[in-house]
Order: structure tokens, then C-alpha cells, then sequence
């Protein structure tokens, strides 16, 4: 099926250029996203007629766009979740978490300009691209954490391996302090009952010779 892009597809063409697609993808996509109108005579003359207002109204959006993607470029939002002891989260973090948390922040982003290429089911600090515009793309992070303190900790560089084995190593720290009191406690009390040395035994002897 063929179609003329009102605005550029990535990976498909630039404004103006009539494609070759799949109809479900035209249908589901480009035609109800209002992206590109199907190739006929008289759709192709009425872009040439509005091709210049087209490309205005591109421009405006595109500097609106890029005016917000120099904001958000870079941003860390913090995302709180459950999660194992091994940091397994109980589900995943969605685009719709990832557009709450940025708009939570002050920023306008929808659920359909995140794009998430690899599911994030782990905690951590995690890449996210948002589609902000055809042309005009920002990088933000995802700080997915059980806490606002371990997500403070996280930020800081340490990853959720580090912080248990920080964890683990103060535990077995404050259980060696433990014995190690209760083993000294135990000297004191039964240190004054040790047998002492019989100071008269080489006496006893010589009075016996």
C-alpha cells in the first residue's frame, strides 16, 4: 500500500515522500496517527497545496520540541518499586510509569513518546529514549529503586550488588562485635577464679627433709 508521509517516519522517509507499507501498519499507525494520507491523484495534490504550511507548522513543533528535549535531555527520575533481595523487581517499569515520573518533575511527556528497548525488570539506573518529536529525540534516566534512600545511594553510583554486599558485610561485622563482647564479658567474670599457684608447696617439702 501506498502512502505520502505528512511528517518524517523514522526509518520510513522524510515529509512529502509517498512509501510502500504494509496496510495494517498504514491503517493502525500513519493513517490514525495522522502521519501520512493513502497515495491517490487527489491526496497527492492536496499535500503539493498545503506542503508549505505542512513544513511551517513542522518547524514550529520541531523548536518547541527541541526546546524540551534540551530540558529533559539527561534528566534522572526516580521510580519506586518492589522488588527481591536480589533486586528483581515484582513486574516491570512501563512507559507509562516512565511518563509519570518525568511529568511528576514539571515535564509534558505521554506514554506514546517513551520508547523502553529493553524491558526494565531489574533495580537500577536505566536508559530511556523519548520521542519527542520526529526529528528530536532525549536521553532520561529511570532510578528504579525500593526507597528513596537506596534510590539516593543509587544515584550516587552504587549498584544494588554493592549496597547488599554493604549490608552484609555491617551485619556480619556487628555479629563478630557481639561474640567478641560476650567473649570478654566472660574473662572478667571468671578471670579471679582461676587456681592460683601454690606459693608454699617448696616450703612444705624442705620442712619435711
Amino acid at each position: 500500500m501506498q502512502v505520502i508521509l505528512l511528517e518524517r517516519v523514522a526509518k520510513l522517509g522524510q515529509m512529502g515522500d509517498v512509501v510502500d507499507v504494509k496496510p495494517g501498519f498504514a491503517r493502525n499507525y500513519l493513517l490514525l496517527q495522522g502521519k501520512a494520507l493513502t497515495a491517490s491523484d487527489a491526496n497527492i495534490k492536496a499535500f503539493e497545496g498545503q506542503k508549505a504550511q505542512l513544513e511551517a507548522r513542522n518547524l514550529e513543533t520541531r523548536q518547541e520540541a527541541q526546546a524540551l528535549g534540551d530540558k529533559l535531555n539527561g534528566q534522572q527520575f526516580v521510580v519506586i518499586r518492589s522488588a527481591s533481595d536480589g533486586g528483581s523487581l515484582y513486574g516491570s517499569v512501563t512507559t507509562r510509569d516512565a511518563a509519570e515520573a518525568a511529568t511528576a518533575e514539571g515535564f509534558s511527556v505521554d506514554r506514546k513518546q517513551v520508547i523502553i528497548k529493553t524491558p526494565i525488570k531489574e533495580l537500577g539506573i536505566h536508559e530511556v529514549h523519548v520521542n519527542l518529536h520526529p526529528e528530536v529525540e532525549a536521553v532520561i534516566e529511570l532510578n528504579v529503586a525500593r526507597s528513596p534512600e537506596e534510590a539516593e545511594l543509587q544515584a550516587a553510583g552504587k549498584s544494588i550488588q554493592e549496597l547488599a554486599a554493604e549490608e552484609e558485610a555491617a551485619a556480619e561485622f556487628e555479629i563478630s562485635e557481639l561474640f567478641d563482647d560476650i567473649g570478654a564479658a566472660g574473662m572478667d567474670e571468671y578471670g579471679d577464679d582461676r587456681e592460683q599457684p601454690r606459693a608454699d608447696a617448696s616450703e612444705g617439702d624442705d620442712e619435711d627433709k
